[in-house]
């Protein structure tokens, strides 16, 4: 390996690049504020400082570091962000959620931990990409229905699937670049199980990790929700439903004095004409006509309205609001608002205020934490201080700021659940995997097609796209590129393993793969992990010629290329299964260092544990 000269844009890069870690882990400045000043420095660096690449020859252009905002990989990761998002509008994979629930509802961590090890399995073969993808709305839907927050799930679904792609050389892109450039180097490539065992060592190892020490890290040091970590997501709305003549309530019958069948969902009366069941409700069968008066969570209510929407359809006589006509199918979203003090509204009812006539808005509950209220919200005398569950068009949701009567909480508003196009959605996104994962399309080409069909086919509207672009992941993955291409451009990566090497002269083989292996995944993480690999295959080479070692020895260092550069944990950049989840997950920089840095540190000290004795170093 060519000695290579410090320079002065180097050392500037290395500063840049400490910094930027420094302030991402630090999360005193947004991070897409740290994200556009990093990239801004190393614009004015080669700006004022202008230096010729190392490997091409050619001046570091102002478009090679920003090339970075049009790499397909980041193209890949947003516009599957946009797919999720049609899956999540649509409630598309809701029933395969339920399904899980269903059978491990009781023991939920065991349906994680199965679903881990089927993710860590399946990405052996498949790209692990389009398997994540597949996985973030299922876990996503299932941790709300079991009343836990997805961040405790999310980040050790990438890892397995990381994990996974250790096991053969088609399990990750990393893998196939190096033996590619190998094969470039020596002739000769890897084969399809050259990886398979020492991978299936790691794979053990980090799987331990995942389901034994990461999870009680997670709930000490993770915020576990995000922005919904704030809404009071088990206070109780009161709403009502008509039993339709044919409808799946009618001939519904009580048990033990309750009604088992409506789950998650408390009975508080049953208007029957003129009378008023209350509970316990014994051997009552429901019939067309009844009004029952239910309290439920907003989450709960959400997951009716996704099932059976026709239950919240305006009833005859008795609606849920006075003078509104329509299906609810037709409202664009959910919010919730406060009756304001001194409000026309408090004291009266919702019939006598005609709210859904002034507002457009249908009112669907009703919440006072004041007092438990068994009453039909028709006949509710609303008070200052009551929560209204709303749902209307987008405008008229809006339109609510400047009511006098309730006060808007803007973070309650969302897109209503409609399940329509849930058919459509599914098919959208099968197509998009199985087109990827079979090498039919490019991933890129596959998840913009994607995109594209899932807008024009209703899925999900152009804002509801645009939401779900995330800029936090469009901002880093960019800076991580930019700070790559100098880092690769200045020499700073070569200069590291050059002077590693002089540090551990005359160490052991064993001692100086470790270091190797130590070097490569703290540098896959900025880097990127494929870039790593391409950049670090020769260099293994290269130095395992210079310790004269047999070929067999010689495959310890090409193989901790691959393993070193695919232990991409510690940042959300390192891996594009990370940033797939790491909007999901509502997660920060840091999280991914809390979690992943130990899991680096594990594959480091088992690979060094293991490798020389597989591969006769010691």
């Amino acid at each position: 390996m060519d000695a290579i000269d410090p320079s002065l844009q180097m050392w500037a890069t290395f500063g840049i690049i400490l910094a930027a870690i420094v302030l991402y882990a630090s999360d005193k400045l947004a991070l897409e504020i740290t994200s556009l000043g990093v990239v801004a420095a190393l614009l004015l660096l080669f700006h004022f400082l202008p230096i010729e690449h190392l490997f091409t020859g050619q001046p570091l252009s102002t478009r090679d570091l920003l090339a970075g905002f049009a790499d397909p990989a980041l193209i890949t990761v947003l516009a599957l962000l946009v797919i999720g998002q049609g899956l999540v509008q649509t409630g598309a994979l809701d029933e395969i959620a339920n399904l899980l629930l269903k059978y491990g509802g009781r023991r939920p961590r065991l349906v994680t931990l199965g679903t881990l090890l089927f993710v860590l399995l399946i990405s052996a073969i498949l790209n692990n990409t389009p398997v994540v993808v597949i996985f973030i709305p299922i876990l996503s839907a299932l941790s709300q229905k079991i009343g836990r927050p997805a961040s405790l799930i999310l980040i050790p679904l990438s890892f397995a699937a990381i994990l996974g792609g250790n096991l053969t050389i088609i399990g990750s892109s990393t893998n196939l670049l190096v033996s590619g450039t190998l094969e470039s180097i020596t002739g000769s490539g890897l084969g399809f199980y050259a990886i398979t065992v020492p991978g299936a060592v790691l794979a053990t190892a980090g799987f331990l990790y995942l389901i034994l020490i990461a999870p009680p890290l997670m709930k000490r040091f993770l915020d576990p929700g995000g922005p919904a970590a704030d809404q009071p997501a088990g206070t109780q709305f009161i709403f009502q439903i008509e039993v339709k003549s044919g409808s799946r309530l009618e001939g519904l019958r009580s048990k033990a004095g309750m009604f088992p069948a409506l789950k998650d969902l408390t009975v508080r009366m049953i208007e029957r004409g003129h009378e008023s069941l209350l509970p316990p409700f014994e051997d009552v069968e429901l019939e067309p006509g009844d009004i029952v008066v239910v309290a439920a969570t907003r989450v709960a209510l959400t997951q009716l309205l996704k099932r059976s929407p026709e239950l919240f359809e305006r009833q005859s006589g008795l609606g849920l609001v006075g003078g509104q006509s329509g299906s609810l199918q037709d409202q664009q979203m959910l919010a919730e608002v406060v009756v304001a003090p001194a409000s026309r509204i408090d004291g009266r009812t919702l019939l006598q205020v005609n709210f859904s006539y002034e507002t457009n808005c249908i009112v669907l509950g009703v919440e006072r934490r004041s007092r438990m209220i068994r009453a039909a919200i028709d006949s509710i005398r609303l008070e200052a201080g009551d929560v209204l569950l709303v749902a209307g068009p987008r405008e008229d949701i809006l339109a609510l700021r400047s009511n006098r009567d309730v006060l808007l909480l803007e973070w309650s508003a969302v897109d209503f659940p409609s399940r329509r196009n849930a058919v459509l959605a599914l098919s959208i996104f099968t197509a998009v995997v199985a087109s990827a994962s079979t090498g039919l399309i490019p991933i890129p080409v596959a998840a913009l097609s994607g995109t594209a069909l899932m807008v024009i086919g209703g899925c999900l509207n152009t804002r509801q796209a645009a939401r779900a672009v995330d800029r936090r992941i469009f901002l880093l993955i960019g800076a991580a590129l930019a700070m790559g291409t100098a880092l690769s451009a200045t020499g700073g990566a070569h200069f590291l393993a050059e002077r590693l090497l002089y540090v551990l002269e005359g160490a052991s083989p064993a001692i100086i793969l470790s270091a190797f292996f130590l070097l490569i995944a703290a540098l896959t993480n900025i880097l990127s992990n494929n870039a790593t690999a391409v950049l670090f295959t020769p260099i293994a080479v290269s130095v395992a010629e210079g310790l004269s070692l047999d070929p067999q020895a010689t495959l310890a260092f090409v193989v901790a290329v691959i393993f070193a550069a695919n232990a991409s944990f510690a940042t959300p950049m390192g891996y594009q299964t990370n940033l797939l989840v790491m909007g999901p997950g509502h997660y920060r920089f840091r999280d991914f260092l809390i979690v992943g840095v130990p899991l680096t540190l594990i594959m480091w000290i088992v690979f060094s544990l293991f490798a020389p004795w597989y591969y006769g170093l010691l």
